[in-house]
């Protein structure tokens, strides 16, 4: 009776130790994508001072101008992470553009708000591109929990459910921008 006793508390542990341990991995996840959600945010935050700045210099971009504003629009009313992905990367070729075309423009590479601008930027990608990193990390170790032997049994009992990975989809959005200043 008594190694019944002992067999049951610890299998009681056992269970409650991998339901914390995926509960602690969810959580990760969760908090990963915020702070993907902070960058981007931040990133969102930046453009219209970007805007700002550019469109004395270069008043024919409206398109691109157009676009980001769009894509601003569409950022507030998406819910998954597919979906903010496919909006992020868009917007990744917009600035990209922008960036480039302001090549075009010297008096523009030398305005001190451009450049200060240009630099947030720059390191608002890398931060971004280091929290995507970082969530998918996050996301793999999490999915991979919920998939081995015995945490599937407590994750299907308690139904926890894999998380998305950031990915880009679109062959297209992954190659560099090319842009033609002879027209």
């Amino acid at each position: 009776m008594i190694i019944a006793l002992i067999v049951i508390v610890v299998i009681c542990i056992i269970v409650v130790a991998i339901y914390n341990n995926l509960v602690s991995l969810r959580q990760r996840v969760q908090n990963a994508w915020s702070q993907i959600d902070v960058q981007l945010k931040r990133r969102f935050d930046l453009i219209p001072n970007l805007q700002e700045t550019v469109k004395g210099y270069m008043s024919h971009e409206s398109e691109t101008f157009s676009k980001i504003a769009e894509l601003r629009t569409a950022w507030a009313s998406s819910t998954t992470v597919a979906e903010k992905a496919d909006i992020s990367s868009q917007l990744t070729e917009a600035l990209k553009t922008i960036m480039a075309v302001s090549e075009n423009y010297p008096e523009l590479k030398a305005n001190q708000s451009f450049i200060q601008l240009q630099e947030e930027l720059t390191n608002t990608e890398n931060k971004i591109a280091y929290s995507r990193q970082f969530y998918n990390d996050t996301v793999t170790m999490y999915n991979t929990k919920i998939e081995m032997f015995p945490s599937n049994l407590i994750a299907k009992i308690f139904k926890f459910e894999p998380s998305e990975l950031f990915e880009i989809e679109d062959e297209k959005e992954k190659q560099n921008v090319k842009i033609d200043f002879s027209k």
